[in-house]
């Protein structure tokens, strides 16, 4: 692990494994966990001979914790940072939910710098809630609630997402607390200042951005990123594949593991 200062100074931790290796996968986590989501991703990469990146975004894992920065251009801006201190090219760009919105912010306003190939895992995006003129995702009341227990009982949070929220499949109790443990090790105000911007950003010029071929890969069992996202997701991006997992819910990553892993193993070699 090492650290690159984004553009405020923050300190963003970078995980780099087989570094010798000139094809690149840079996986970028979601709400509220950090790069130890791919835990079983890593050595399947490792092994076809990648080298992978991975990243905390602020406030998450290893990363500082600032009062502020957490909207989807600052987080971006964070992905930008660590591309270009590792000089990264013609690498694939994957996303999980919240960081699927924020590969897509990146897309758009670095104009998919370096990027070859985009890979979107049940994203939350184009926007996470409902909202005049689009009628998909969950409500805004949803999320205060989320929000409102995220400042008043963030434990309970974390175990209600990882137990009771995130898999569709039957796992056991230590995968599940595992992943509890991992939304526990982000800080508060970056668990609560994120749900805001998951609320509240409106991504959908993001998709319209995308110029590079993309999979989209979702569980149809996921009700934390609704079936309607992922549908505008490849209708709005033109040279896009989708493929859903029918026993997988949130957890795409984990919930089907060998099915997710030869799909994404053959997506990030396929251009």
């Amino acid at each position: 692990m090492f650290y690159v200062k984004a553009k405020d100074g923050v300190k963003l931790a970078v995980y780099v494994y087989n570094p010798e290796c000139t094809e690149t996968v840079f996986l970028v986590h979601g709400w509220p966990l950090s790069h130890l989501m791919y835990e079983y991703q890593i050595p399947l990469l490792v092994k076809n001979n990648y080298r992978v990146v991975l990243m905390d975004l602020r406030g998450f894992g290893n990363s500082d914790s600032p009062a502020c920065g957490y909207d989807y251009d600052t987080l971006a801006d964070d992905v930008y940072r660590v591309v270009r201190a590792l000089k990264l090219y013609r690498f694939v760009l994957t996303g999980f939910s919240m960081g699927g919105a924020i590969v897509l912010r990146y897309m758009k306003n670095y104009r998919s710098y370096g990027v070859k190939k985009l890979i979107l895992l049940a994203a939350a995006a184009p926007c996470w809630t409902r909202r005049a003129g689009f009628p998909y995702g969950l409500t805004r009341e949803y999320v205060d609630g989320l929000i409102c227990q995220a400042e008043t009982d963030r434990p309970q949070l974390a175990r209600d997402f990882s137990h009771d929220q995130l898999f569709a499949s039957c796992q056991s109790g230590a995968v599940k607390d595992w992943f509890e443990l991992i939304a526990l090790s982000a800080s508060g105000i970056a668990t609560i200042e994120t749900a805001y911007s998951l609320r509240d950003e409106d991504g959908r010029k993001d998709l319209d951005a995308v110029r590079v071929p993309t999979a989209i890969i979702h569980g149809t069992k996921d009700t934390v990123v609704s079936n309607d996202l992922v549908k505008i997701q490849h209708k709005c991006i033109a040279d896009s594949r989708l493929y859903q997992l029918d026993e997988s819910g949130h957890g795409i990553v984990y919930d089907e593991l060998e099915k997710f892993n030869c799909i994404f193993l053959k997506e990030v070699g396929k251009l």
